[in-house]
């Protein structure tokens, strides 16, 4: 089992001018805890859960190139870009910097949005979901067009929500055929048909139904001719390692769980990651105790 480490809080001590130091001491020390990835959040305010829009929140593909600079290793990417926030043209532009900068290590996390009142408040559109699952499967198409190379920009794309009169795209990404493409969410008719569709790894919430929800996925790859063990499964989840390490059997056992449910890799926030030390305990206890599952 890989583990991931997933920023969507930066209410951290300091204020704004402590934010880019206490980013790239998170980000090294999570990278040599032996983190597979570092993952950020697509959001522009943050999350109610997380204290609501008064709270310190980063723009994501912006903390995406600081954290590549900071960084050797790890995977990059969101969970999830929102689809409305972005035009395909650019977000496909987007990543493949990303990927070029870093080096090859930049993924595509995707999914349909889920924050109305964050889009409404900033004047993004925001359609019905039924549309924004429409403007996903196309936005995937775009991509995929601009990340096949030079015969991609021969081939105008007209889609009902998005018209490229020529996707063209250089630099092309290192990692080839393209960087992986992550669609998150588990829904069982439409999310879980676009992730055996189009993408390299779905991302599910860590729920007892993990077992049914890779079934469906399974029989979705069948229609569509995709090898299901190709696909990587994630899952979201919460790191917490109590005080000084008092958890950690309790996360290890918890680990476990979402391992022989299916899970191979877990994106989890990490409680009180400003502190350091959590991300230390993760690197000594958690990740060896995790690796072989």
């Amino acid at each position: 089992m890989k583990l991931g480490l997933h920023l969507v809080d930066y209410h951290w001590p300091g204020g704004p001018a402590r934010l880019g130091p206490m980013l790239a001491e998170i980000a090294q020390t999570a990278e040599g805890a032996g983190f597979d990835a570092i993952v950020v959040g697509d959001h522009l305010w943050a999350s109610p859960w997380m204290g609501g829009p008064a709270r310190e929140m980063l723009e994501s593909y912006s903390t995406l190139a600081f954290l590549a600079a900071h960084t050797s290793r790890a995977r990059l990417m969101t969970v999830v870009t929102g689809t409305p926030y972005r035009h395909p043209g650019v977000l496909a532009k987007t990543v493949t910097t990303l990927d070029v900068l870093s080096g090859g290590r930049a993924w595509l996390g995707i999914g349909a949005g889920d924050d109305e009142e964050e889009a409404r408040g900033l004047g993004i559109p925001y359609p019905p979901l039924g549309e924004r699952f429409e403007m996903l499967e196309e936005t995937l198409q775009i991509c995929q067009r601009m990340w096949e190379g030079e015969r991609g920009d021969e081939r105008p794309f007209e889609g009902a929500h998005y018209r490229l009169e020529r996707p063209l795209n250089l630099p092309q990404s290192l990692t080839r055929p393209h960087p992986p493409i992550l669609v998150g969410g588990d829904g069982e008719r439409k999310t879980l048909r676009l992730v055996a569709r189009y993408a390299d790894a779905c991302g599910l919430r860590p729920k007892p139904e993990i077992p049914r929800k890779l079934e469906v996925l399974r029989r979705h790859c069948q229609a569509e001719g995709r090898d299901y063990e190709a696909i990587e499964r994630t899952c979201v989840f919460a790191f917490d390692v109590g005080v000084d390490g008092a958890k950690t059997g309790e996360l290890i056992g918890q680990l476990h769980w979402l391992a022989e449910m299916g899970v191979q890799t877990v994106i989890g926030r990490v409680e009180r990651v400003s502190d350091i030390t959590p991300l230390e305990v993760m690197g000594r206890e958690v990740i060896p105790a995790v690796a072989d599952l």
